[in-house]
Order: structure tokens, then C-alpha cells, then sequence
């Protein structure tokens, strides 16, 4: 097979992989009832190589293509459709449709076509594979982020889209910063925005991850320069169609992560922000469309509250996120940092808050 070239997201180089031997592996595993990490015990492999080996699969069949316009529409609408339900979808949940949709873009890609039917099809991959490395990571499962998000990366090369090359570089912004890395997520986020097409949704995002990064290492003022670099490029931006399409910028997002950057900053505005974020995402207080939101605009609110010194308010909204069930694993230490903050406190209500995080806490 052709040889892939390095891409943004690494140097892995995939050649001479049969391309039926991820799914071989996959079935032969769920035949013995094996984990990756089981499996990679009895092989001698890590867990990690046996990611790779599925995530290279569909690399490895990167040809030729033979698929009708009608089916390469459906593929197309199908991917529309999985990330606006990420939004909405437990990430447990949302996985194996995910797996399901690029398992068939990769037999279609063991077919003959044009270049332009290839192209399109090697394009949908690459919004499937960013996309499942972000359930990947919102389940804390690491290895499988890394082998799929370096997977997407090339698929981009290869369809030459520079978008998805930019999502794979937000994505693992937002990845490191979640872990503390904020010198790593720095320069992702910054090497992102180079990146993208100017105005993309990509290149959005990645300002915005950029301001939650000086927020998070406590410089306010270039917090605030790239708030205002992000108000400027949403200044005039209307609301796309499925705005709760995961790679569709939506403008009404922008109060919501300029609470996200205020109340990690510190800053006094934080609490009012938050209020009115909460309140448009959640009015009924029953979740609202877009529940997750709502659990992070609540401890958003909460992280505010404790700033503002009134932690009771504070435990009780963060118990209503937590209970919530729309936390997410990669989103966990959140609910744990309102905690921390709250307990040293000495608040009456800390004691509610620690039951509710230690009885929704995920496994580790």
C-alpha cells in the first residue's frame, strides 16, 4: 500500500498492513471475551499498540473507492448526524455508533472510484475518527484518543482539509489542558489557530481554548486579549444550521465559555455571567436541550460562588451538575476542583456535596 506521510499529530508511519486485520483482530477478541488490555497481556503488546492497530486500519485502506453519489450523501449526512448528538449522547453510548459508521467507510474504501469519491470518503473518516478520539477522551480512555486523533490527522492530510487537521490539534489542546499540561495546551491551541482556514469553526474554537489556558495559569491580561479576539471573529457570525453540530461554531457558545475562562480566572464577573448562561441553557431546570452544557454552566456557576464566598450556593448547584449524570469522565475534575474549594471552606452543605461526587464519581 502507499506509505502515509507524518502529520501534524505525529510521525507514525503505517505500511504494509493488511486491511482486514483490525476487524479480524476485533472479532477475534470479542470471541474470547477479551479486553485490549487482556488481550495486549497475552500478546507481549501494550494496550496502546493494539489502539493503533485499529485505528491504522482504516488508514491502511486508503486506495481506491468505489461508492455511488447517493451512498457517499448518506455517509456525509450520517457524520452531521453523530456529531450533533454528541451534544446530547453519553459518550458510552455514542462510541459504538461511531465504530459502526467508520467501519463502513472503510469497506467502502476496499472498492474502485474516482479521486473525488475518494477524497469524500477519506474526509468523512477523518470527521469520524476526531470524533471518535474526543469520546475516547471524554472517557478518559487515553491511548485509544491518542492512536485515533494521530488516525485523523493523516485521513486529513490525505483529503487535504485543513479544518480537520485543526480540530485534531484543538482536540488535543483541550486534552493536555484538562491534565494540567498548560504549556503543551498553549501551543496546540496557537498552532490550531495557524492552522485553520481564518473564521472556520476550527479556528474559533481553538481562540477559545486558547483564553481557558491563560485563564487556568492565572494571566488575566492575556485572558482577556483572547476574549476579545474572540468576540471579534464571532462578532457577526449567525447561528448554523444544527448549531449543536460538535464542529459548527455556534455564537450563543460564546457567553457560555466566556463564563468557562471568567470563573477559572477568578474573576468577579464570573458569577453574573454564569447566571445568565445557566438560565438561557436551563430555564426550566430540568436539564434544558442540551443537558451537559448545563452540568458545565452549573459548575461554572459554582466555581464562581466559591470565589464570591458563598459556598453553600456553590455546594448546592455543583451537587445539582453532578446528579445531573452529565458530567462527563474527561470533565470529572471540575466537579472535584468545586469540591476541593468548597471543603476548605468549611461550608454546612461541603458534607451534601462530597456524598453526591462520591456517589456519581466513574470508575477510574
Amino acid at each position: 500500500m502507499e506509505r502515509v506521510p507524518p502529520s501534524c499529530a505525529g510521525s507514525v508511519v503505517v505500511s504494509h498492513i493488511d486491511p482486514r486485520f483490525g476487524n479480524q483482530l476485533r472479532a477475534l477478541r470479542a470471541s474470547r471475551g477479551l479486553s485490549l488490555r487482556a488481550l495486549g497481556q497475552l500478546a507481549h503488546r501494550a494496550k496502546s499498540h493494539l489502539h493503533d492497530a485499529e485505528a491504522n486500519e482504516l488508514l491502511a485502506r486508503v486506495r481506491a473507492s468505489d461508492v455511488s453519489a447517493e451512498t457517499l450523501s448518506r455517509i456525509e449526512t450520517g457524520v452531521d448526524d453523530l456529531a450533533s448528538a454528541y451534544a446530547t449522547t453519553r459518550p458510552v453510548d455514542l462510541l459504538p455508533m461511531v465504530r459502526r459508521h467508520l467501519a463502513y467507510v472503510g469497506r467502502l474504501l476496499d472498492g474502485r472510484g474516482t479521486v473525488a469519491q475518494r477524497r469524500r470518503l477519506i474526509v468523512a473518516g477523518g470527521w469520524l475518527t476526531v470524533l471518535r478520539a474526543t469520546v475516547h477522551i471524554d472517557l478518559e480512555q487515553g491511548s485509544a484518543a491518542d492512536a485515533h486523533l494521530a488516525a485523523a490527522a493523516k485521513l486529513a492530510e490525505h483529503g487535504e482539509h485543513a479544518e480537520i487537521q485543526a480540530w485534531c490539534l484543538e482536540t488535543r489542546a483541550w486534552d493536555r489542558l484538562t491534565s494540567g499540561d498548560h504549556r503543551q495546551a498553549l501551543e496546540l491551541a496557537q498552532q490550531a489557530q495557524r492552522v485553520a482556514p481564518r473564521g472556520s469553526s476550527a479556528h474559533i474554537q481553538a481562540t477559545a481554548q486558547e483564553a481557558r489556558v491563560w485563564a487556568r495559569v492565572g494571566d488575566v491580561r492575556q485572558t482577556r486579549d483572547a476574549l476579545d479576539r474572540l468576540e471579534r471573529v464571532t462578532a457577526n457570525l449567525s447561528v448554523p444550521q444544527r448549531a449543536e453540530h460538535h464542529y459548527r461554531y455556534d455564537p450563543t457558545k460564546a457567553l457560555a465559555y466566556t463564563a468557562t475562562t471568567l470563573s477559572w480566572a477568578g474573576d468577579p464577573a464570573a458569577e453574573q455571567v454564569a447566571r445568565v448562561v445557566l438560565a438561557e441553557l436551563d430555564p426550566r431546570g430540568d436539564g434544558g436541550d442540551r443537558p451537559r452544557r448545563s452540568a458545565s454552566a452549573r459548575l461554572d456557576l459554582a466555581l464562581a460562588l466559591v470565589a464570591a464566598d458563598q459556598p453553600d450556593e456553590a455546594s448546592m448547584v455543583a451537587a445539582e451538575a453532578i446528579r445531573s449524570g452529565r458530567v462527563v469522565p474527561s470533565n470529572w475534575w471540575r466537579a472535584r476542583e468545586v469540591l476541593r474549594r468548597v471543603e476548605q471552606t468549611g461550608a454546612k452543605d461541603a458534607s451534601a456535596l462530597r456524598e453526591a461526587y462520591e456517589s456519581y464519581r466513574p470508575a477510574s
